[in-house]
């Protein structure tokens, strides 16, 4: 895990490759319990029976639940320990080019964007990539933006 303690730090990495998480398999307890959560229940998510005659096969996850694991996987392989806080600012580009089927293995690959300064600190983007265990396309591509202040 690569851990970042300075801003001169988290500057040099800018544009470079931080590594990948571990696997872990999505199952059908942890889309419920998401759709539980949020209120999403529909059928190709909750329903596997009727998913199983649907366009994927069986049931998937949602979007939404992989986009929230990226914050755990991410924590596999990286971690700010600047001083001062660190705020997620938000997300400036998010896909979902490929549906997760329950039962995959995922795991997240995650690359330093851009590092600017701002007034109150920095500001660096963050590309991760969501890959399907032996799948050509990922569940998901998102860039975030983190803000360290000082």
């Amino acid at each position: 895990m690569r851990v970042f303690t300075t801003f001169e730090e988290v500057a040099e990495a800018a544009g470079t490759e931080l590594g990948s998480s571990e696997w872990v398999t999505i199952d059908q307890r942890r889309v419920n319990q998401f759709a539980d959560a949020t209120g999403d229940h529909q059928w190709i998510h909750v329903d596997m029976e009727r998913a199983k005659e649907g366009p994927f096969g069986g049931t998937i996850a949602h979007g939404y639940l992989t986009l929230s694991l990226v914050p755990w996987l991410g924590s596999q392989v990286f971690t700010l320990r600047t001083p001062g806080a660190k705020l997620n600012y938000g997300v400036n580009k998010v896909r979902f080019p490929n549906p997760l089927l329950v039962g995959k293995r995922i795991r997240l690959h995650v690359k330093m964007g851009e590092v600017i300064d701002i007034p109150s600190g920095k500001q660096l983007t963050v590309q991760h990539t969501v890959e399907i265990e032996g799948e050509q396309k990922p569940a998901c591509v998102a860039e975030t933006v983190v803000l360290l202040l000082p």
